[in-house]
């Protein structure tokens, strides 16, 4: 990887939360660059000054001309896609602190539907709207805000059609005060109001422990700036304790919304030893990446991935990288489908501009957007799943408890997704498959070693 790859690799996001956590698949922070106006555009922009004079004249209200003009902006991004937009100095001092891992608000992830509605991609574990019960996929019906805008008629607004960051702005807010989600969902009737108090959300990305002897597991709720060196010390502790190997790993991402793509790249490195982890692909040779594991990565064990329709643009990057590397077989449903490219310019008065720009792929070239990764075993969720209202951990087992397994971790008797990948650890003739391969290809190193005087450079 070249060293000018690696200095924008370290600024890439593929998810932000905001106080919502409004979903975004990429952040790149770049330099706006010059690009010569065509005729046409001229004439254009002469309509929109025409336009503004017109206003500035003759409309009947105060016009607060600064506004007006970002509102002219906002308008320009929407017109592009839901994931283009105008982010006021607030908004992006917000982003900049959520990426650390600590804000007010829901701890929830937002993102664009296909009707026009806000969607939520994901709830993150532990936050209001995990607790009162949000899910991925709910759709966002309407919103109705703790201060009623002086321009709404009505206490509460359709989500149809608002803009991403009208919805985020609505639903931020001081903590302890109280917002209304008017949600429907696969089953309801009809939509059901679901009361959410703002609190602080703190998002411990890693966290792991035992399922049975030897076979660990490690969840990465986001993925934040120390997530890698949190999971490496994690995994080293467990490795540690089972005695320098383990019979088997399971990876949960179900219910993660993403977060720095750096950290998703590392990540994968952790288990990968060798080729392409992911690319990005637009219409600038600046848009377009190759990000490659290094051979110090890998460690081999049985490995599972847990994901879900919560699943997005990072954790995606990850499991599909896994899954087309052969190094993990994936457990549980499809993913959430988050794979556009936004960069990140940095515009005059601390606010930014936040652009797609491309779309990442898969080692295999898969492209994911709107379409996710399919598990290669798929397994229903019993309720609670990883990231909803209920500690999927469940209570504490019986000290005396028959099943061994549910003495080592409760949380299996109430998660089947759990409980299936830890299955598929177990049936070992899964990987045996994968461990000949392996061995067949670092015997095929062995022989080409001596006709390569140096490794050749990703």
């Amino acid at each position: 990887m070249s060293h000018r790859a690696r200095k924008v690799l370290r600024s890439m996001v593929l998810t932000v939360g905001a106080l919502t956590g409004v979903a975004v698949s990429a952040v790149v922070f770049g330099v706006i660059p010059g690009a010569a106006l065509s005729r046409a555009s001229y004439e254009e922009l002469r309509l929109f000054s025409d336009v503004l004079g017109i206003i500035r004249e003759r409309y009947v209200g105060e016009l607060d001309e600064a506004e007006l003009l970002r509102g002219a902006v906002r308008g320009m991004l929407d017109e592009l896609d839901p994931n283009s937009s105008y982010l006021s100095p607030e908004d992006y001092r917000e982003m900049q602190i959520n990426a650390r891992g600590e804000f007010h608000g829901l701890g929830i992830e937002i993102a664009k539907g296909k009707e026009g509605f806000v969607e939520v991609v994901s709830p993150i574990l532990g936050t209001p709207a995990s607790r009162a019960g949000i899910r991925a996929r709910d759709r966002i019906v309407e919103i109705c805000p703790t201060v009623v805008p002086e321009d709404w008629e009505d206490p509460c607004r359709s989500t149809k059609d608002m803009p991403l960051h009208e919805a985020a702005r609505q639903m931020r807010g001081k903590r302890g005060t109280i917002i209304v989600l008017r949600i429907w969902r696969e089953g309801f009737e009809r939509p059901r109001d679901y009361s959410l108090r703002r609190d602080l959300v703190r998002v411990d990305s890693v966290s792991g422990h035992f399922l049975a002897e030897g076979y660990a597991y490690l969840r990465i709720s986001q993925f934040q700036e120390r997530t890698t060196a949190d999971l490496r010390s994690l995994h080293a502790e467990l490795l540690k304790e089972a005695g320098g190997e383990f019979r088997g790993l399971v990876l949960d991402l179900r219910n993660n919304p993403g977060g720095l793509l750096e950290q998703a790249v590392s990540v994968s490195d952790l288990f990968l030893d060798h080729g392409l982890v992911v690319s990005t692909r637009g219409r600038s040779a600046e848009d377009t990446q190759e990000f490659f594991a290094h051979p110090e990565g890998e460690r081999f064990y049985p490995m599972t991935v847990l994901v879900n329709e919560g699943s997005a643009s990072a954790s995606e990057i990850v499991a599909g990288a896994l899954q087309d590397h052969r190094r993990a077989m994936l457990v549980g449903a499809s993913t959430y489908g988050k794979g556009s490219v936004q960069t990140l310019y940095p515009l005059r008065g601390e606010a930014a501009l936040r652009l797609t720009t491309s779309h990442y792929y898969t080692p295999s070239g898969r492209s994911i957007q709107e379409t996710g990764i399919a598990p290669d075993i798929p397994a229903e969720q019993s309720e609670p799943a990883a990231g909803e209202e209920e500690d999927a951990r469940g209570e504490e087992a019986d000290a005396d408890a028959d099943d061994e397994e549910a003495a080592w971790d409760p949380g299996l008797r109430d998660d089947a997704q759990l409980a299936r990948a830890l299955e598929v650890l177990k049936s070992w003739s899964y990987f045996e498959g994968i461990r000949q391969q392996r061995e067949a290809r670092n015997r095929a190193r062995t022989a080409e070693a001596p006709q390569n005087s140096r490794a050749p450079t990703p």
